[in-house]
This record gives C-alpha cells, sequence and structure tokens, in this order.
C-alpha cells in the first residue's frame, strides 16, 4: 500500500479536537499550523518546550501533563505522534488504525496514515504540496507556487484585487530585497506608480510594461509645491479608477510626509491603506554591524532630523534636552548642518569624546561606515568627502561595536 501516492485533501479542523503526542520540537512546529486554522490542540506529554508552554500559558492549546494514554484519542479527528519513543508511536499509530483515525508520524511517514504537507497562503488560497516524504523539495515547490500567486506570474490578471485607490509603500532603506512582501506584492498589482529617488530603484524596472510611473522628481520644485502636486497625482488617478502606490524610501511615516498623503486621500473619499517600510535609522546601523540599543549601555534611542541647523526659527529639535539624554542619537538627513549638531550636543553637556559612526549608502553596494567622535566630526566627513544619504549614530553603541577604533 506505501507504494501508492497520497490523496490529497483539505481539512476542516476548525474547532474540532486535533491530539499532538509528544511535546518537543517537532510537536513545536506543528502546533501553531494547526492553531491558525482553529483547531482545538490537546498535547499530551510528560514535559514541553519552552515555546509550546508559552501557548499553553496563552489559552491556545490544552496541555495533558502526562504520558499518553489509550483514552486521550476519544474524540480526536486527527492525530500527530511526534514522540522520539518509537514504540509510543507504534501504540498510537495502531490505535488510529483501528479507530479510523488519521495519524502522522514524525519518525516515520511510511507507517502513518497522513503526510503533513508544505503550507503556504496567499490571497486566500492555500498551497499544500506533499513531495513522496522529501520536506525540502516540498517547501522549495511551495514557495515557488507562493511567489508566482504573490507576483501574479501563476494567477491570471482578472483574479488580482482591482479595487481603485492608494497605497503607501514603505521600500526600506534601499536594497530591494529589503521590502516586505506585501509591498512587492502592492508594486506589482498597481496601476500607477508615485516614486521618491529614494525608493529602491530596481524594484521600478520589474513593474510591468502597462503601468504609469509618475518620477516626483520631475514634478514641481519647492518642498510644499511638490507634495501638493503628489497629493493631486496620487487622488486624481485613484479617482480615475486606478490602484495606486506611492512608493517611499524607509518608512511612510518616519520623516517622510506620508501622513498628508493620507488626509489628501481621506478629504477626496479616496480608499488608503499603508504597508510600512523597513526605517532606515534602526535598518542601517543593524546592518552595518551597530546597535541602537545595547544592555548596559544604551536603554533608549533617539532619532532626530538634521536637516534644519540647531536654532533654526522652524527646527523643532530641544537640543539641550536632547544632550541630557544618556542613549544614542541617530541622526537623518544630517549631513550638512552635522557639524552644527555635534556642537550643540557638546554645549548640552555631551562629552567630546563620545563616539559617532556615519553609514553611508546604507545597505547598498557602495555601503561604508566613517567613525568619529562629536569632536572630530566635522573633520572627518570633509576628510572622507561624506555626502546624503547618510545615517549618523553618535553614543556608545558605536564604541561596543568598533572597540578597537576607541
Amino acid at each position: 500500500m506505501s507504494d501508492f501516492p497520497p490523496y490529497p485533501s483539505g481539512l476542516r479542523l476548525a474547532g474540532r479536537r486535533v491530539l499532538v503526542v509528544g511535546g518537543g520540537h517537532v510537536a513545536q512546529r506543528r502546533v501553531p499550523q494547526l492553531i491558525a486554522v482553529g483547531a482545538d490542540v490537546h498535547v499530551v506529554a510528560p514535559d514541553v518546550t519552552p515555546a509550546i508552554e508559552g501557548l499553553v500559558g496563552s489559552g491556545e492549546i490544552t496541555w495533558h501533563e502526562r504520558p499518553f494514554g489509550d483514552a486521550d484519542l476519544d474524540g480526536a479527528w486527527y492525530v500527530i505522534a511526534v514522540t522520539d519513543d518509537r514504540a509510543v508511536n507504534d501504540h498510537v499509530s495502531t490505535l488510529c488504525e483501528e479507530q479510523r483515525i488519521f495519524c502522522v508520524r514524525s519518525d516515520d511517514a511510511t507507517l502513518g496514515t497522513a503526510w503533513t504537507p508544505a503550507i503556504g497562503r496567499e490571497a486566500g488560497i492555500t498551497v499544500a504540496v506533499v513531495g513522496n516524504r522529501d520536506p525540502r523539495r516540498s517547501a522549495s515547490v511551495r514557495d515557488e507556487i507562493v511567489a508566482g500567486l504573490r507576483d501574479g506570474t501563476i494567477a491570471a490578471p482578472h483574479h488580482r484585487d482591482r479595487t481603485p485607490g492608494v497605497t503607501l509603500v514603505g521600500g526600506g532603506p534601499g536594497n530591494p530585497e529589503l521590502i516586505s512582501i506585501a509591498g512587492r506584492k502592492a508594486l506589482m498589482d498597481a496601476d500607477v506608480v508615485v516614486a521618491d529617488r529614494l525608493a529602491p530603484r530596481e524594484l521600478l524596472g520589474e513593474l510591468p510594461a502597462d503601468v504609469e510611473l509618475v518620477d516626483v522628481a520631475k514634478l514641481p520644485r519647492g518642498r510644499s509645491a511638490q507634495q501638493e502636486e503628489i497629493n493631486r497625482v496620487i487622488v486624481e488617478r485613484a479617482l480615475e479608477g486606478k490602484r495606486v502606490v506611492r512608493f517611499k524610501g524607509g518608512d511612510n511615516f518616519v520623516f517622510g510626509r506620508g501622513y498628508e498623503e493620507v488626509i489628501a486621500c481621506r478629504a477626496a473619499g479616496v480608499p488608503v491603506t499603508v504597508i510600512p517600510g523597513l526605517t532606515s535609522p534602526v535598518t542601517v546601523p543593524g546592518v552595518a554591524g551597530i546597535p541602537v540599543t545595547h544592555r548596559g549601555v544604551a536603554h533608549e534611542f533617539a532619532v532626530v532630523s538634521g536637516h534644519l541647523p540647531p536654532g533654526h526659527p522652524e527646527a523643532l529639535t530641544d537640543y539641550k534636552a536632547l544632550a541630557q539624554l544618556n542613549g544614542t542619537v541617530v541622526v537623518m538627513m544630517g549631513v550638512e548642518n552635522a557639524p552644527a549638531i555635534a556642537t550643540a550636543l557638546i554645549e548640552g553637556g555631551r562629552p567630546a569624546s563620545l563616539p559617532v559612526a556615519v553609514v553611508c549608502d546604507g545597505t547598498m553596494p557602495t555601503q561604508r561606515t566613517v567613525l568619529a567622535t562629536l569632536g572630530t566630526l566635522a573633520d572627518r566627513l570633509a576628510e572622507e568627502s561624506v555626502k546624503p544619504p547618510a545615517i549618523i549614530v553618535i553614543g556608545e553603541v558605536v564604541r561596543v561595536a568598533h572597540p578597537d577604533a576607541y
């Protein structure tokens, strides 16, 4: 009988008792999938992993803290035997066979009456792949299918969501692989893409040929005039019945003007959704190997915009208060005003010897890190010809990452 292929079937387990015999790492992988489909999960095991114990504590599953007993099968619709004791698994699967309960075995799939497929979900479709007991192959095929559903190469275009509206997509710090799955899918489903210069450029080259691309850099100059034109374009195209993606670098709401676009859409009655992006003040230092917090070193970090110098009448940052913090200061858009910012922090009480790292072109092939202190920052920027975009990290966390440099 084992020479025959399995018959695939979608089990509807919501509210139905599913028994997991064993509480180790295999069970830890299986249980969340059962919770996700609404099963009434019961784990029988003398011990369980901390992750499973956490699910018990949150009330998502029931744990019977003891060895398996024959009566545990009462009322079960589906059983998974995942102990490291073959004799126990044999006993469980034999009882299941007698009671006509489908049983999965982790130790020897050929002795079970069901196999666990590699599962993926996308746009309301569940993909389940069974690769003749080759889990790596099954997972690989599943991933290819799900990727095809996401980018539209498998599902026909008319199956896509064509509801008009605006989606704000944060593209992350620059590397195209750091955009979210949801963000990439929204791009591929768009009729119109309105893109910033800092949005990952390579992704624009993957857009279908019929997508209208609006380059923000070519809109009217002047910060206010340009933003007003962006608001007009996204609202206008959406009211024409199109799916519009406003594609920005980093995250939509971290020193961007994304919420102004949300307000404009709502005022015009245009549906608007937001897909966040990895934000540069955390992501770029992280990629460069610099933590923004570290146990015993920094318990807080502040992110400030450096596009205006300290003392500017329109500046909103209180550098005196900022200098009183013990944690990390991350400055965005601050290359030009970095010397003045360093001076303000020193005057506010930060030591001139405080370490500073300037991460240029973060996450891109040209990424580099320039090290300095508050006192030497101005000279180091000039010596290294630092140009935007760059993230400036100020604090003892830089010393943690580069102990030999200070």
